[in-house]
């Protein structure tokens, strides 16, 4: 029996049917349709709407029904229109008549507003937790990594020597924003659509702040056209994922390069690695790879969930059933690179020696190069011309500018000196660069216990 089948004369037919049924999918809200159903009847009874008989008997009934589809001792039934109708079907099976009275003073429109808002509160509260996980395993390797130098790249072209830690801590930067946009999501999502009716309220007496502070939220919505209409939130929550998505294929990119036998920066652990069919000697960044390939998953549901809505009038219109398949598997896409990037990375074993002799071929000093004339009263771009003509001499001798003997230096400008190499020691370039956000000793001590202070602020 439908919800709405007293209007009808004729059966639906069997496409129709299952073209409009939205239980294959929506069964993942069980738990929070449960939960509404009995924030919403503890509210009916506490304004009298019915009887403390009846709302015990539909609360137990919904625990037994929570508790059996918990355990899987209840199977869902396939010819129910979605898991609201499943529920309530299931509920009055169990208790007879007082089941029929769970459903009053509300629609089938503010309870699935509802039971979308529930779970899109649950999963920025998980994908959170993942993102804190990562933050500690980047900042624990960066801390153990403020010695480690390696080149840094502009167009993937060595620029100038930096270190592991400082590099990591630039993908700290980006998933630090990554979670403080989760926070900011769910502060703004939290509001309480229960009570909006299917689009114009109710004439029963409903408590809403009572049921919104039940459900943890901040209060009810204060329109309800938009309380069942709006999918914002949703919207917004695919975005922030597509950006998480896009700063772990970054992450990924950079793993896979690094793991080339070019590079030989990292070691990826066997357990993130596959190897190939044909060729014995293989070792493949999968997992890497795999995390960068989901990514264009994860905008396609963004893109899906615009075009869906882009044209929607008010209220509520059966296209919004489309939010839910595509943004579950947003979801979920996001939560399991999340973790399996973390487990990754937290494997990986980093070849100190491998980056310091790249940094070290390069010419990724010529910069500091540069910046001694300029101590010695030489203006920069006429110092940007002596080191270029520098450069270009060692490329034709195939050595690095420490190399070059001091004569070899003053036959291009009599300014260089004997110190001059103690200037553009790798660890010299590194080391002097102490303003914040620098790769320097003394400037990393800092960020990386600023930022330990904030990701513990975040677990208290």
């Amino acid at each position: 029996m439908k919800l709405w089948g007293g209007r009808f004369t004729k059966e639906e037919n069997e496409l129709v049917n299952s073209f409009n049924a939205s239980l294959p999918f929506d069964r993942r809200f069980y738990r929070q349709d449960i939960r509404g159903s009995m924030a919403h009847v503890k509210m009916l009874k506490k304004q009298g709407i019915i009887s403390d008989p009846d709302a015990q008997a539909i609360t137990e009934g919904l625990m037994s029904i929570r508790r059996d589809l918990d355990e899987g001792t209840l199977s869902f039934d396939e010819t129910s229109e979605d898991i609201h109708s499943f529920i309530e079907a299931e509920l009055t099976k169990r208790i007879g008549e007082p089941g029929k009275r769970l459903h009053t003073g509300r629609s089938r429109n503010d309870q699935v507003a509802l039971d979308m808002k529930l779970y899109t509160r649950d999963e920025i509260d998980a994908l959170m937790e993942l993102l804190t996980g990562l933050l500690d395993v980047i900042l624990s390797i960066a801390d153990a990594n403020t010695d480690t130098i390696m080149p840094g790249f502009t167009h993937l072209q060595k620029a100038q020597p930096i270190t592991l830690s400082h590099h990591l801590m630039a993908y700290f930067e980006m998933f630090k924003r990554d979670w403080l946009r989760m926070k900011s999501i769910r502060e703004r999502m939290n509001t309480c659509p229960l009570g909006s009716g299917a689009l114009a309220g109710t004439t029963y007496p409903l408590d809403r702040e009572y049921t919104a502070s039940m459900l943890d939220f901040d209060g009810p919505t204060l329109n309800s056209i938009d309380g069942v209409s709006d999918r914002d939130y949703v919207i917004e929550l695919l975005s922030a994922m597509a950006t998480v998505m896009m700063h772990l294929s970054r992450f990924s990119e950079e793993f896979i390069i690094w793991n080339s036998n070019e590079y030989r920066f990292i070691d990826l652990d066997d357990a993130y690695s596959t190897g190939s069919s044909i060729m014995p000697q293989k070792k493949n960044p999968d997992i890497a790879e795999l995390v960068r390939g989901k990514t264009g998953r994860v905008y396609g549901a963004l893109t899906s969930m615009l075009v869906t809505m882009k044209g929607l009038p008010l209220a509520y219109n059966k296209d919004m059933q489309e939010d839910k398949e595509m943004f579950f598997d947003a979801v979920d896409t996001t939560k399991n690179c999340l973790k399996l990037f973390t487990d990754m990375l937290a494997s990986t074993r980093f070849n100190k020696k491998n980056m310091y002799k790249s940094a070290a071929g390069g010419f990724t000093n010529a910069t500091d190069a540069a910046d001694y004339l300029v101590g010695k009263g030489v203006p920069f771009r006429d110092a940007h011309s002596i080191v270029g003509r520098l450069v270009l001499l060692c490329e034709k001798r195939g050595i690095a500018l420490d190399e070059l003997t001091l004569e070899e230096y003053r036959s291009i400008s009599p300014v260089f000196d004997t110190d001059v190499y103690e200037a553009i020691k790798l660890e010299t370039c590194v080391m002097r660069r102490n303003t914040i956000g620098a790769p320097g000793p003394e400037a990393m001590k800092i960020t990386l216990e600023l930022e330990r202070k904030w990701l513990e602020s975040t677990q208290n």
